[in-house]
């Protein structure tokens, strides 16, 4: 099959997308399909191809920091350009497949998949209306707790360009304890912070003004974490994440050593299957079908119940990404959760 698989892009988590996408043309390769390798934001955007089976492909490492806010705006401005004519969009439109290998920004939220859509290019993953749902972090958890999904209490603020007052409902929240402040609609946990204190928040909200984003302001949940994985309506084993830091945030998630992952948890049996029916539950609720894939987060608050924190309509797939990591734990190997991605695909 002629495979165009599309990385990299404008969002915080470029470095991510660019390594989940090689990984994903060395499995492609190995699987028998001829690729192509684009980065629709880069100033060449056809990175390698076509490759066929036995053509190497380069690993690339994940950066300590994702771009500044000045190169997203750069590289969003050739992506579109990339994506709505040219050679890019004709090679898209001659492949028998687009693998979305794209994390956050358009390649997450809808937009990359709305311009598939006009142009009747058959892709990975969520449609556009999916993913737009499951992006915005305020929005979803509203429809996962009108589902039966637990969701802890939140508020939504956007700081204003200038100081300005803490809203009543903010400041009702951290005065009653610790929360968590991060960007409603982001990946790769860019731009987490655990918020003990006003003055703290002021501090957080100082960084976020420059870009204008809505933050999404939480109670601090005290207990483990956990994260499943749904591959064409099935849950995956239950992986917890053991932090060394208050939070998962980006460089935990994509610097060695720097958090423990525990797959399967090492949890009673009863309690795996309840992440497990919540995971299927809150894929379902948001719209994701049987022909895609999604990875839901958790984490128990202090009377142990778990809480849901998102659903990732487009999860890593770089080396140490957690949803490979749990596909390994039901005995798939990495080429064998790409194929079966691009075999919901197919079928879909």
């Amino acid at each position: 099959m002629r495979i165009v698989i599309l990385s990299g892009g404008e969002s915080a988590e470029r470095d991510v997308s660019l390594a989940s996408g090689r990984s994903v043309a060395r499995a492609l390769l190995e699987r028998g399909h001829e690729v192509v390798l684009v980065d629709p934001a880069a100033a060449e955007p056809v990175l390698a191809g076509p490759l066929r089976p036995g053509d190497a492909v380069d690993a690339v490492a994940v950066g300590k920091e994702p771009p500044s806010l000045s190169d997203q705006q750069r590289l969003r401005e050739r992506m579109h350009a990339a994506l709505t004519g040219g050679p890019v969009l004709d090679l898209l439109r001659d492949a028998e497949l687009v693998f979305l290998a794209l994390h956050g920004g358009w390649g997450e939220d809808g937009h990359v998949q709305a311009l598939l859509e006009m142009a009747g290019v058959r892709f990975t993953g969520a449609g556009s209306a999916v993913c737009a749902a499951a992006w915005h972090k305020g929005r979803a958890q509203a429809v996962l707790g009108a589902a039966g999904v637990p969701v802890v209490d939140r508020v939504l603020w956007r700081p204003g360009t200038s100081a300005e007052a803490v809203p009543q409902d903010v400041r009702r929240l951290v005065e009653a304890g610790p929360v968590v402040a991060k960007p409603v609609a982001d990946g790769s946990s860019v731009s987490v912070h655990r918020v003990d204190s006003l003055s703290q928040l002021d501090q957080v909200a100082a960084e976020v003004r420059a870009g204008g984003t809505e933050l999404l302001v939480e109670p601090f949940l005290p207990g483990r974490e956990f994260t499943v994985g749904v591959v064409g309506g099935q849950a995956l084993p239950v992986i917890e994440i053991e932090l060394t830091t208050p939070v998962f945030d980006y460089t935990a998630k994509y610097q060695p050593e720097a958090v423990n992952e525990v797959c399967p948890a090492q949890i009673p049996a009863d309690f795996t299957s309840r992440l497990q029916h919540l995971a299927v539950r809150a894929h379902r609720a948001l719209g994701f079908g049987d022909d895609t894939y999604s990875r839901a987060d958790f984490r128990n608050d202090a009377a142990g119940t778990p809480m849901c924190l998102e659903v990732n309509a487009l999860p890593g797939l770089t080396a140490t990404s957690l949803l490979p990591k749990a596909a390994a734990g039901t005995g798939w190997d990495y080429p064998e959760l790409v194929q079966r991605i691009v075999d919901l695909a197919v079928r879909s």
